[in-house]
């Protein structure tokens, strides 16, 4: 086992979180401002639960007052620039944003049956209101999420104001400053909009389940329990790193905070028994990523996707749809990571360095909340629902063990804890709702994918190209909930009017917006690799988006052949789906990696990639094709011995 002393330090964590994932660079406050900043995060929490408990309150209602709370908390707990993270006293300034922002929070509680009356007529108050909305949601976005989701709403707002004046296509007849500002606030269709809907319900409640099973203890027991299944194994670090990081992804919806907690753990694990700096912490970040891919508790903006789509989909769906897709991203890294330590001949922990399996196993009950969500979630019940009893059997799941027990004080701090990852999603939420708010008004949504079909001639694969480069650019730096929302309302509907089923188009979104975090020259999960390995960053976020290969090839897999994602299909077709996919991963990771039972030659790899790739793509033709090509890969690799094999080494 690694000992503590070679492990990341918390220290050295919290340094990391702070410099690439925006959201984790909070004040550490003190003091009365410490205790108030304490209550209002457990005040947000109590909220959203009585909501959820006895109802939720009408759409302005819940959604104004879940952004006063989020929007009062950032100002106090997020400074206006990062190098005053130090210091511990809030800024003048900053209390005088708070207390505007309770204000706009309130606004509509204290106000609401003068603003029905006299809907469509904004009076100088409302007016003025507005527009500190809109700004307070500009700055707390930059302060929690960076500049770039910032820029693009701003730009949306310009556009939505000189529309007469944009070129060709782009061109519509522009809102004055005072219609665009009663979209903004004072309708359901831009900030108070469905992300920030979704995330005053759903996300939140989820965030907090989370947060309880943090307490419980089981991000460590994720590792542990990877390391018991997967560490004697060949390169058996970084299969507990793949292992660990599909799992942490239930807990966590960030890949960097993925790659920074089980990163601490698993990469000097690997550093340790051989692996090169860069791959080690590549493995650890294309695997953190895929976390949000992993069902049943996707990324946040899978929550936003239900509604997206709408048609009466439910969440249960779209993880059953995820499942195969999310199962080849992982077969894939596990599989390039087994041949990277075959070739190198790199070895599993030894018996010594195993933690006890009986041990590990006596903890298995940490895992029940989990399968518990999965249960209530396919017995039909709402979202919703389904949280509050996962974070109750979670409670009540603790309780089996002395060591895992939740006491009141635990509780309390998972409460506070979970409304304080809440913030940065609350903020991107309410960004992205001024972007659809401007979408909707404007009509520019079917203007972009007319123009993206123009673009693209019409033809389906070049237009999931133009988009998954949309959906990577906009996906660097940015929250995958803002970049799922983007690129939903702007390039989804071009894939749409080539006949793509809607899940899978959205899905194909949200593929490329979250693999952004590994995609150079902005890869943010594999940067904060780096920190954790000591690697050189661009090679590191080369590395993982080498291992993550499946990632850029399975969503044109499930647009094209809607089968892998369980639409319409029989168990029969859907066996062969799975074999040949997982074959074409297993050809794929060997012409990638220039290894299987021996080397392969540069022919060889390129005969494993192009009948891996045929493989993926479950159709006839392609299918008997991709299977002759590994048929005939696997007989070279038989009869062809390799003089030059590496016999597995010991640990350095």
């Amino acid at each position: 086992m690694t000992t503590n002393e070679e492990m990341v330090s918390q220290e050295k964590q919290q340094e990391l979180l702070e410099k690439y994932d925006p959201e984790a660079a909070t004040r550490k406050l003190a003091g009365k401002m410490g205790w108030i900043v304490f209550f209002g995060l457990l005040a947000f929490s109590v909220f959203q639960l009585y909501t959820s408990i006895f109802g939720v309150l009408t759409a302005q209602l819940q959604r104004s007052i879940h952004l006063g709370f989020a929007l009062a908390l950032i100002f106090l707990l997020f400074p206006a620039r990062k190098k005053n993270l130090k210091v511990k006293k809030v800024a003048w300034y900053d209390l005088l944003l708070a207390v505007l922002a309770i204000a706009v929070g309130a606004y509509w509680p204290v106000m609401i049956d003068e603003l029905v009356n006299r809907v469509g007529r904004l009076t100088p108050t409302d007016f003025y209101i507005g527009i500190a909305a809109i700004l307070l949601v500009l700055e707390a976005t930059r302060r929690t999420v960076g500049l770039p989701i910032t820029i693009i709403a701003a730009l949306f707002m310009v556009y939505a104001l000189f529309g007469p004046y944009m070129p060709g296509f782009l061109a519509h007849r522009g809102l004055d400053l005072e219609s665009l500002v009663q979209t903004m606030f004072f309708t359901t269709e831009g900030i108070l909009g469905t992300p920030l809907g979704v995330s005053s319900t759903f996300i939140f409640l989820f965030l907090l389940f989370g947060a309880f099973l943090v307490k419980t203890g089981v991000g460590q027991y994720f590792n542990d329990l990877a390391v018991a299944v997967a560490g004697k194994s060949t390169g058996g670090p970084a299969k507990v790193a793949i292992f660990s990081s599909a799992l942490q992804g239930t807990i966590s919806g960030s890949s960097v905070a993925n790659v920074v907690t089980s990163g601490s753990f698993t990469i000097p694990m690997m550093k340790k028994l051989g692996y090169r700096k860069e791959f080690a912490g590549a493995v650890e970040a294309a695997a953190s990523t895929g976390g949000q891919l992993m069902p049943p508790i996707m990324g946040a903006a899978a929550f936003l996707m239900v509604e997206f789509i709408g048609g009466g989909i439910t969440y249960w769906e779209i993880a059953k749809a995820a499942t195969i897709p999310a199962l080849l991203y992982f077969s894939g890294i596990w599989i390039m990571t087994h041949f990277e330590a075959k070739r190198i001949g790199l070895r599993g922990l030894s018996d010594e360095e195993m933690p006890d399996r009986k041990e590990v196993l006596k903890k298995i009950y940490l895992l029940l909340p989990i399968l518990i969500v999965i249960i209530l979630m396919v017995s039909g019940m709402s979202i919703m629902r389904a949280a509050l009893w996962s974070i109750l059997s979670t409670i009540v799941v603790s309780a089996f063990s002395k060591e895992t027990r939740i006491g009141f004080k635990d509780a309390i701090d998972a409460l506070v804890d979970g409304a304080r990852t809440a913030l940065g999603v609350a903020a991107a939420t309410a960004a992205a709702g001024i972007i659809v708010g401007v979408v909707t008004k404007t009509g520019l949504g079917l203007k972009l994918a007319n123009g993206l079909l123009d673009l693209s001639g019409g033809y389906l694969i070049p237009t999931l190209m133009l988009t998954m480069v949309a959906a990577i650019v906009l996906g660097m730096g940015s929250p995958t909930t803002a970049n799922y929302v983007i690129t939903s309302t702007i390039a989804a509907p071009a894939i749409i009017l080539l006949g793509v089923p809607d899940l899978s188009a959205h899905l194909f979104v949200f593929y490329f917006g979250i693999i952004a975090d590994i995609t150079p020259p902005v890869a943010l999960a594999a940067f904060a690799a780096a920190g954790v390995s000591g690697g050189e960053p661009l090679r590191t976020g080369v590395n993982s988006a080498k291992l993550a290969i499946a990632a850029f090839i399975i969503p044109y897999m499930f647009v094209l052949s809607p089968e892998l994602l369980m639409i319409d299909t029989t168990w029969t077709e859907l066996i062969w789906v799975v074999f040949s996919a997982i074959s074409g991963m297993l050809a794929i990771g060997a012409g990638v990696i220039g290894y299987w039972l021996r080397k392969l030659q540069w022919w060889e790899r390129v005969l494993g990639i192009v009948g891996g790739i045929m493989l993926i793509y479950p159709e006839g033709m392609s299918d008997i094709i991709g299977l002759g090509l590994f048929v005939l890969l696997v007989a070279l690799q038989l009869i062809i011995k390799d003089k030059d094999s590496v016999k597995p080494k010991p640990a350095n």
